[in-house]
């Protein structure tokens, strides 16, 4: 009888064990999903934060050709390629956004119109790393000249 109580002990042993390790691996499991979430989640605000910032230079980008014609950025504009780099204000200012100009004159019987494309690209951190974003829109408008 005294040998299948020590037999009885070793498997309790045991048996505490594997269920220390299978709680310790849940654990492990958890605090890493946590992790991955917490990180998918912050690279989600950046990259909605990036996507204002291109939306912000797009924006500017349409009132100097709308607004300002025939002067600085659209004078650029109509004579080649321009590119101008813009500093944001507030929580958008970390962000690196340029925006290009091309534009091309076309005839729309019976007037004479000016064809603007406009690319703006706002970046953040350092390229191929996690933490890099990159959003980039374009639009193209028109105005009679």
């Amino acid at each position: 009888m005294k040998t299948m109580r020590n037999a009885s002990k070793g498997f309790t042993l045991a048996s505490a064990v594997f269920l220390l390790v299978i709680i310790a691996a849940l654990g492990t499991f958890a605090v890493t999903l946590s992790t991955t979430q917490h990180q998918a989640s912050a690279q989600d605000v950046l990259g909605v934060r990036a996507l204002q910032a291109a939306r912000g230079g797009i924006e500017w980008g349409v009132y100097q050709v709308l607004q300002n014609s025939g002067t600085g950025f659209d004078s650029t504009c109509r004579t080649g390629p321009a590119t101008q780099a813009l500093n944001l204000p507030g929580g958008l200012g970390a962000y690196t956004v340029n925006v290009t100009c091309t534009s091309v004159a076309a005839l729309e019987a019976p007037d004479n119109i000016r064809v603007y494309t406009l690319t703006s690209t706002a970046s953040q951190g350092t390229l191929a790393t996690a933490n890099y974003v990159e959003r980039q829109l374009q639009v193209t408008i028109w105005r009679n000249e």
